[in-house]
């Protein structure tokens, strides 16, 4: 039940602008209404406990790299600490937020809202009531503001605008500098910047143009006003309603056509130059553009998916790459401007290029549509998943990145599975085809198709993998191949409705398929694939599985009630209600309220967890549920996303949204005609495409727990969500005396009796204790040791050690630890293997991660220590190069002789 949400895999971007550390080496990256971190340097992502309520559209970063501001669509900010990982303020802008920067010394900062730059005091270091104080408030522009750029030293700022002005205003009040607006363009300002330190400015807009404008005052020029000047010149009024809640910030007002006596002796900008990115009759907008000050490197890119790097002032092109086919929606270069970071929301994509050696640092995208299905790897370290747009990917679990994509099949996937070894991956799909995909040679080695075609719905391996079934949901009939030969084996009729679910019995070659004619069906796999048993229902079955150990049977079915079963003796052991704990929301577009259509809704997906004695149930709600099978009984409700951006996410509509005539999602604006909204049909499942917006709803469509028992994994509208056991947060003691404190433990260790020092470490639970007493144990001992330790606490010990491993350094010592338990106690492990699963799964991850990462380094160090001899074998042979003229051919023939004595010494 301590199982908290520690992962978005899937999803890698969605829109707002992505964002570089400080320290260049990570990206930041909005993902819905969360914000995950890609350490491009340790190849790892990690996506923070914190959510907005809506999706967020700006990221700001402080120049210490401590502090994020996140405000999402409708103006509501996060002030989030990226060390501690939490909120500290929130605030409300009350009007959508279009970008936010600080300035380079951390002072202020400044966002844009409608036509509008308002600047803030930047929460600093103190303790404060009020983290976001108001400074002043920047008025000039016509039309919304759009993007902020900052002088390297503070002292001013540029804000472009839809009304395709530039405006440069300063932060403090300069005496000569008057605040005026530059023009020279035909399209919206999409991005302007300053040039390193000095006052000349670059403003990009979106029909591709660029002006080149110089400053005839340097920075150190500017004047600052004298107090009495600035209090004639103030201009503040007091009534204007926008900013009612925040009376003390200063308004300034620019003029868009000074005087020619106001500009008298005040700085004056010039345009220098103005070029075009797009050739003669190519109308491709520019959507987004970064600008690394040091490098003079230009990055823009466009709606078609290309970008382009030049370099500034001269406008010299560097190169030019299609990345995507859909618009690129934000660039960031990181701070030696070796990397540049490209989002493009319409596909998902997220890639970083490094440009002077023309590579990829990181290339990911998550599945175009929702997710369906997905399935853990035997030992928990990869995740499968299936999508609606027919590929298949492969997570891993510890860095959250996508290794490997199949996209083979032509239509949407509905199940994925792993074979017991956990190098196959089986899919099966729409197209009708089951795919088998290995995980050595990343390919496609096996292809299972029906006589006739027909579209699979389900899918199931037997615990041999030699057996592979999938389920139709057109003929009615499920299908039996041979995974060796891939020939069909059987085809199964019986059922008299489309087959919903599938699953083999983990321990007997018995198969359990459940369909829309209200039966559950088990097949004897050794009986020439009879019918052994009809489960009969009272509602049309949705999904089934079987327990761990095989014993029991869990069914969901339409009227909302999970039913367990002794499959043996098929007799019903007991049944959940869940459809008032699945709790659905009201979409927008519903005419009925959220309790009526609940009536029709029911739980899509079913999840035993790793020891069986609980069972996780999902369907079309942001809610999971985690029921205790034995008292039956809800134990957990899981809410898996607080994000307002989806449909079905409130029970009631929002009285602020409904109007005389209904909900004002049903008045369609420009809809044309006199009937409103044409309602959705039943089963749309995203939302009508020629609408002007939809929202995708919430949904858990596949929920599946890892086999080490320590997390589990639902596919949902968001991504991918992984949820994971928290160890360090909780006080969980074991068979506690009064006797057992830390200084006993110690004083017990001190007299080196081990045994019992372990023993005591485990009944107080504290993990820094138990691995301090068993650290504590020398390594020639541990054989004593482990032979003297009672059975209970073995399995606790092994359990500590494949935790203890994903941490310490000490990895002899502990595999020392783990080879004497296993082979001391394993005969009598062994008569609990079913119970011991989970542990010995999450050893073996633990383990295998090691033994990748050291056997790569090892063999690298080997290479390289071969290299360096052979190299020195051959400096002692002295080359007369005035004998002989040395040939190209010779010198070639020379290194292939050297990596030949290299690749035999490594091969011997």
């Amino acid at each position: 039940l301590s199982l908290q949400f520690s992962g978005l895999l899937g999803t890698v971007y969605r829109r707002g602008n992505l964002t570089f550390t400080r320290d260049g080496n990570s990206l930041i990256s909005p993902v819905g209404n969360r914000i995950s971190v890609f350490d491009l340097k340790n190849n790892k992502c990690e996506t923070y406990p914190l959510a907005t309520r809506l999706n967020i559209v700006c990221v700001g970063l402080s120049p210490d790299g401590t502090l994020a501001i996140l405000i999402d669509e409708e103006g509501a900010a996060l002030l989030v600490s990226l060390i501690g990982k939490c909120v500290i303020h929130q605030f409300y802008f009350h009007k959508p937020v279009h970008s936010v920067s600080f300035s380079p010394d951390g002072k202020k900062f400044v966002i844009t809202k409608d036509n509008v730059a308002l600047m803030y005091h930047a929460p600093g270091k103190k303790r404060e009531f009020n983290a976001f104080v108001l400074d002043k408030s920047y008025y000039g522009p016509y039309d919304e503001t759009t993007c902020i750029d900052w002088t390297d030293d503070s002292k001013c700022f540029a804000v472009g605008s839809k009304d395709m002005s530039t405006w440069v205003f300063g932060a403090e009040r300069w005496a000569n500098l008057i605040y005026y607006s530059l023009g020279g363009h035909k399209d919206v300002i999409v991005a302007c910047f300053f040039e390193e330190n000095s006052l000349d400015l670059y403003t990009i807009s979106q029909d591709a143009a660029l002006c080149v404008w110089q400053c005839d005052t340097e920075l150190s020029g500017l004047k600052p006003r004298l107090p009495k000047d600035a209090a004639g010149e103030k201009n503040a009024d007091e009534n204007d309603e926008e900013f009612l809640e925040e009376p003390k910030g200063e308004e300034i007002h620019g003029k868009a056509n000074p005087s020619e006596q106001e500009t008298r002796n005040k700085v004056k900008y010039s345009r220098v130059a103005k070029y075009f990115f797009n050739k003669e009759g190519d109308f491709n907008n520019l959507t987004a553009a970064a600008y690394h000050k040091k490098t003079h490197i230009l990055v823009t890119g466009f709606a078609s998916g290309i970008f382009h790097l030049h370099e500034l002032p001269e406008f010299n092109l560097i190169h030019s790459l299609s990345i995507s086919d859909q618009r690129i929606a934000s660039i960031s270069i990181n701070c030696t401007g070796d990397w540049i970071a490209f989002g493009c929301s319409g596909l998902g994509q997220l890639l970083v290029w490094e440009w002077q050696s023309e590579s990829y640092v990181l290339k990911q995208q998550g599945h175009f549509n929702s997710m369906v299905s997905l399935a853990y790897s035997p030992d928990g370290q990869y995740i499968a998943t299936g999508g609606e747009d027919g590929k298949v990917k492969v997570w891993n679990t510890s860095s959250s990145f996508c290794f490997v994509t199949f996209t083979e099949h032509k239509s949407g996937v509905t199940a994925v599975t792993f074979t017991s070894s956990g190098y196959v991956i089986l899919s099966a799909s729409l197209d009708g085809t089951v795919r088998a995909f290995d995980l050595h040679r990343y390919r496609n080695f096996r292809t299972f198709t029906s006589p006739r075609p027909s579209q699979f719905s389900c899918l199931a391996v037997d615990s041999s993998g030699e057996i592979v079934s999938a389920g139709s949901q057109d003929s009615f009939e499920i299908f039996i191949w041979s995974m060796q030969s891939g020939r069909l084996l059987d085809v199964l009729a019986g059922h008299e409705g489309p087959i919903s679910s599938l699953s083999f019995n983990p321990m007997k070659s018995v198969l359990a398929s459940a369909s829309w004619d209200k039966t559950v069906k088990l097949w004897d796999m050794l009986d020439s694939w009879r019918t052994k048993e009809t489960l009969m229902l009272n509602s049309d079955v949705l999904v089934v599985a079987f327990r761990p150990d095989g014993k029991e049977l869990a069914v969901a079915a339409l009227n909302g009630q999970i039913t367990f079963w002794d499959h043996e003796n098929a007799v019903q052991t007991g049944s959940i209600e869940g459809r008032h704990d699945l709790q659905m929301g009201r979409k927008e577009l519903d005419k009925i309220t959220a309790k009526q259509s609940a009536k029709g809704k029911s739980f899509t997906t079913l999840c035993y967890s790793a020891d069986g004695q609980s069972i996780l149930a999902g369907g079309l709600s942001k809610f999971v549920c985690i029921y205790n099978i034995k008292e039956q009984i809800l134990m957990k409700k899981f809410e898996i996303s607080c994000n307002y951006s989806l449909d079905a996410m409130e029970e009631y509509l929002d009285r602020r949204k409904m109007t005389e005539f209904g909900s004002m999602a049903l008045i369609d604006e420009g809809g044309g005609g006199d009937e409103g909204v044409a309602i959705p049909l039943p089963g749309v499942k995203r939302g009508d495409m020629s609408y002007r917006h939809f929202k995708p709803e919430i949904r858990v469509t596949c929920l599946r727990f890892s086999p080490t028992g320590r997390s589990w994994a639902a596919t949902t509208t968001e991504g991918l969500l992984i949820y994971s056991l928290d160890s360090g947060l909780m006080f969980d003691p074991f068979e506690l005396d009064i006797d057992i404190t830390p200084g006993n433990i110690r004083k017990t260790l001190r007299e080196k009796e081990y045994t019992r020092a372990i023993i005591m470490a485990f009944k107080l639970n504290e993990k820094k204790l138990i691995q301090e007493v068993i650290e504590a144990v020398p390594s020639n001992e541990v054989d004593v040791v482990c032979s003297s330790l009672p059975d209970l606490y073995v399995e606790k010990v092994l359990e500590f050690l494949a935790s203890a491993f994903e941490t310490s350094c000490h990895l002899e010592f502990y595999l020392i630890w783990t080879h004497k338990l296993l082979m001391l106690h394993g005969q009598k492990l062994k008569t609990r293997s079913v119970k011991l699963l989970p542990v010995i799964q999450f050893l073996q991850k633990s383990i295998q991660r090691h033994f990748e990462d050291v056997s790569k380094l090892c063999e690298w160090n080997i290479y390289n220590m071969k290299y360096a001899l052979a190299i020195s074998k051959q400096r002692g042979v002295k080359r007369l190069a005035e004998e002989t003229p040395v040939d190209e051919d010779d010198v070639d023939s020379d290194s292939d002789y050297l990596m030949k004595e290299v690749h035999k010494d490594s091969l011997s």
